[in-house]
């Protein structure tokens, strides 16, 4: 037998439907010739044969099949046409006529024949809807016997407020004058475990003079016994004594009361005291101490009762020991319990009930003991023991925790073959092994058919099928399952749902968002706000956005700059956007609560901003002058907004006048002429700019780093560069070193014209001190002087100023115009200092004539031309009209490069392999599978790593 893996290495180490034989020797009589094979071999134990590598898939579903048909389920054909009739009708107006047309001997037996049948598979629903037709039919009142079958199925079903809501309903019912009214009130009570209310009723029933019988006083005493009740229990039982109720149930109900007091010495001798007066034990009673003494780790005491028990005759063997296994589970000890059934088996012929056999199983299937539990399987199967549901669930378990999601799969699709219902475990399993094997929509079909049978994963599992969902793009699947959550009263975590808005946003479907149920929203993150908003300005809609906006600032999430401004101008497009505009703004400054950390024109600021960037400088000056307005007063942020729009929008003589209003003021700073001086460069006003600039340093304003960037990129692009090299040397005299951007200017304009060197010369010649190392690059760089070793001209450049991968690329530029393999040596030294290309360094090592593709690959052109060097592929995304084309070709190239290095690789392992003969055997099985993955592997990292 394969060694078999627990549940969380299933996904790296899957197991094949091969390595597990079930064929059975069967050992039985005739009568028992529907046993199928189980077991590869007469025993686990036997080791597999190599025929038992051909097993099939489907033979091992198959016979498994076959065991599962062997548990008798008797069919009733009325039974199952109406509860046929239940599952096809989607609501009572379909269902009440299809039944009534049926003409049924409605009966007290009939409903209970009918509520047995739907709570064996599960259908709560279904025994609902039945009962409801059935007690509005004419000369056909519920009785107590059915109303009690109904509460004990919802109270397995984990449906206490239903019963307790249909109890509250009945007592303020006309029922009144039914005869067991009160005794049904305090039955429903004391099943669903509220034995508080069940006592009330009692009382009340009492004081009228009315009183319970045997059975419902009984119930009451368990139900006691359960919420520990100790004071009432002891008063209910003599109640039954007094009455003459007391029977073998009275016994079970007493010795289960005093276990679960740690009684345990009480409890020996009030079953001591049964014996004694002749009266007969029939298991249950001893099951409780037993299971009692092992959970208080008295295990010595326990085995001593099964012996004294077991071997007096007054006690079933199979209650003795069975009793004892369970004690042992319950306390921990698998390994005795598998040992002790082990020598019973073999020394007296023990043999344990399929109950006695699940509580062992799912043991061990939670310990992943997985060894042991085909093992039990198998010794079920040969015992001709037939399955009951909770074999067939451990079994769907087993096969889900090691990996064999196909054969689980199988079985559960042929579940009504078998009347096999799925327990939470099975299908929580069931649903995880789907989604790690890659079976998603499985998974969720799973779980959308058994919504209807009281089941919904839980919080683990629904995330996983919902992560799942989200990696498959799913989407309309992931918005059924949230559906299906929300409309039974779950309400996903925050992740899931973020999730879920995350693939309609990737999916172009953000408008879906609207439909979204309002209390899910209230569990979104800021980053679904941010990613929902994003989606409606991609789409244009504005309101949307800015409804979303409001949301989210609302619910007390942050807002910064670039979403609000985002959506600001997407407003600003639409129609009525003014109206849109001032809407939005007044929304969200009445839920502004600044605090101590904010300032309370922060909102203001923001659709300035926006107001700004959307190129209307007059509606920026215009919520300025409503912050005023309202009390608020700018601050210096506001009035450089204020003065940055009316830049942006070319408005210089509007933008001069502000600053000269603000000036009159006394509020001028460095910052607002920084502003100033940059807003005029870029609006081609340098001479002004640099009127500004230099009154910065008449005023005692050092300008700052952006100023003189901005200026020196200016002059150069006019090609005013003794200008730019006097600003560059005045920045160098303030102490600080010259910047990459500034240094990359002017490499950049040396490229393109020999002028700048010259300037150099020239101030050089009219005594002007200047950089001398920046005027050798610059001379390098204009190609009036050349260096022997771009390794020397690199040194010099990390002297002037620190380079980054602009400067990389410029030094790039240069060298492909003298030695392309220096070039390519540069690109490496580049990827190993740590910079990473970008697109113009691929531009810049691709000339027309480079090979991008061997010949043949792409074929040829539709002239017949080949497709295979950078100028080609350039020409023909020309002619389709699609630029874009050009990155997906080399997006394949560097693709198909790294393949064939890896084909290169793999021929070469053969030739070592060849050469290595025999040597190389015994390494081949590690080897291969890192050879596989190497080149077929899906994830990158992983082939990375092999």
């Amino acid at each position: 037998m394969t060694t078999m893996l627990p549940i969380k290495h299933v996904t790296k180490h899957r197991l094949r439907s091969k390595s597990f034989v079930f064929s059975i020797v069967n050992p039985c009589s005739s009568s028992h010739a529907a046993c199928a094979s189980l077991a590869a071999s007469p025993s686990p134990s036997t080791p597999s044969t190599s025929n038992s590598y051909q097993i099939t898939k489907q033979e091992v579903v198959s016979s498994f099949k076959t065991w599962f048909a062997t548990r008798k389920v008797q069919l009733d054909p009325l039974v199952d046409r109406i509860y046929q009739l239940l599952n096809a009708s989607a609501d009572n107006e379909d269902l009440f006529p299809a039944l009534s047309a049926l003409s049924l001997p409605l009966s007290e037996c009939l409903v209970l024949r009918v509520l047995r049948y739907s709570a064996t598979h599960r259908d709560i629903n279904s025994c609902l809807r039945f009962l409801d037709w059935a007690g509005s039919q004419p000369n056909f009142h519920h009785t107590r016997t059915t109303l009690v079958a109904i509460f004990n199925i919802l109270v397995r079903a984990d449906r206490k407020p239903g019963v307790l809501e249909c109890l509250d309903g009945f007592r303020r019912g006309v029922f009144l004058h039914n005869a067991r009214f009160h005794d049904i009130l305090v039955l429903g009570y004391a099943i669903a475990r509220k034995p508080q209310n069940a006592l009330h009723a009692y009382a009340r029933m009492r004081f009228i003079g009315l009183d319970l019988d045997s059975f419902s006083y009984h119930v009451l005493l368990d139900s006691l016994a359960e919420k520990n009740y100790f004071n009432a229990f002891d008063i209910i039982l003599r109640q039954i004594r007094a009455r003459g109720f007391e029977n073998h149930a009275t016994n079970i109900i007493v010795v289960k009361h005093l276990c679960k007091e740690r009684r345990l010495e009480e409890t020996e001798g009030f079953l001591n005291d049964l014996v004694r007066r002749g009266e007969g034990l029939k298991g249950p009673e001893v099951s409780f101490l037993v299971g009692a003494l092992c959970e208080c780790f008295r295990f010595e005491r326990a085995v001593e009762l099964v012996k004294r028990f077991g071997s007096s005759g007054l006690v079933p063997l199979d209650h003795a020991y069975g009793a004892w296994v369970k004690g042992l589970v319950r306390g921990g000890r698998e390994d005795e319990a598998l040992e002790f059934f082990s020598q019973k088996k073999d020394s007296e012929g023990y043999c344990m009930s399929s109950s006695r056999y699940d509580v062992l199983i799912y043991r061990l299937l939670r310990q992943n003991r997985l060894q042991q539990v085909y093992d039990l399987l198998v010794d079920m199967n040969e015992s001709c023991i037939p399955p009951d549901v909770a074999t067939m669930n451990a079994v769907l378990c087993f096969f889900c925790k090691v990996g064999m999601a196909d054969v689980a799969w199988e079985l559960y699709s042929s579940r009504s073959e078998f009347g096999l219902s799925l327990n939470h475990l099975a299908c929580k399993y069931l649903i995880l092994t789907l989604c790690w094997d890659g079976c998603v929509v499985e998974a969720y079909n799973v779980v959308k058919s058994l919504v209807g049978k009281s089941y919904f994963p839980d919080e683990q599992t629904f995330r996983t099928l919902a992560s799942a969902l989200y990696r498959e793009c799913k989407i309309d699947e992931m918005k059924e399952l949230i559906d299906l959550s929300v409309s039974l009263d779950i309400v996903p975590t925050a992740s899931t749902y973020d999730q879920y808005i995350y693939a309609l946003c990737q999916a172009g479907r953000v408008q879906d968002v609207n439909l979204v149920p309002g209390e899910l929203k209230t569990v979104a993150a800021r980053a679904s706000y941010v990613k929902m908003i994003n989606g409606f300005v991609k789409l244009g809609r504005g309101d949307n956005a800015a409804q979303l906006l409001y949301e989210m600032k609302s619910k007390g999430h942050k807002l910064n700059f670039p979403l609000c401004t985002t959506v600001i101008c997407c407003l600003l497009k639409m129609d009525n956007s003014r109206g849109r505009f001032f809407n939005l703004l007044q929304m969200l400054t009445r839920c502004e609560s600044p605090t101590r950390c904010e300032s309370p024109c922060r909102i203001y600021n923001f659709f300035m901003e926006g107001a700004g960037r959307a190129q209307k400088p007059d509606l920026c000056r215009e919520v300025f002058e409503l912050m005023k307005s309202n009390g608020v007063e700018p601050n210096l942020n506001s009035r450089v907004l204020v003065l940055r729009g009316y830049l942006r929008s070319g408005r210089i003589s509007d933008a001069l006048s502000f600053f000269n209003v603000v000036r009159g003021q006394g509020l001028e700073c460095k910052k607002l002429y920084t502003t100033l001086v940059n807003g005029l460069c870029k609006c081609n006003r340098i001479d002004m700019s640099l009127g500004f600039f230099k009154s910065m340093f008449r005023l005692g304003f050092n300008p700052s780093l952006e100023c003189y960037e901005v200026i020196v990129q200016e002059l150069c692009s006019l090609q005013r560069y003794q200008d730019a090299i006097r600003i560059v040397n005045a920045y160098e005299k303030t102490g600080r070193p010259i910047s990459s951007f500034m240094g990359n200017q002017l490499l950049q304009h040396s490229l393109i014209s020999p002028k700048l060197h010259d300037t150099c010369v020239y101030l050089r010649g009219v005594g002007f001190s200047a950089n001398s190392t920046l005027n050798l690059v610059i001379g390098a760089f204009s190609s009036c002087r050349r260096m022997t070793n771009f390794l020397d001209l690199e040194r010099l450049i990390e002297k002037c100023f620190p380079p980054d991968i602009f400067t990389y690329n410029l030094l790039l530029k240069e060298l492909t115009k003298s030695d392309m393999s220096k070039a390519r040596s540069l690109i490496s030294q580049i990827c190993q200092k740590g910079y990473e290309p970008d697109g113009w360094t691929y531009q810049i090592m691709l000339v027309e004539d480079t090979e991008v593709f061997m010949d043949g690959t792409l074929g040829g052109s539709a002239s017949g031309g080949k497709l295979n060097t950078y100028k080609e592929l350039c020409n023909i995304a020309n002619e389709m009209g699609q630029l874009d084309l050009i990155y997906k070709f080399m997006d394949l190239a560097n693709y198909q490069a790294s393949l064939n290095s890896k084909r290169g690789a793999a021929f070469g392992f053969s030739k070592i392999a060849k050469q290595a003969g025999d040597a190389l055997k015994p390494y081949l099985r590690s080897l291969l599978p890192r050879l596989v993955r190497n080149q077929y592997d899906p994830d990158k990292n992983v082939q990375a790593r092999t």
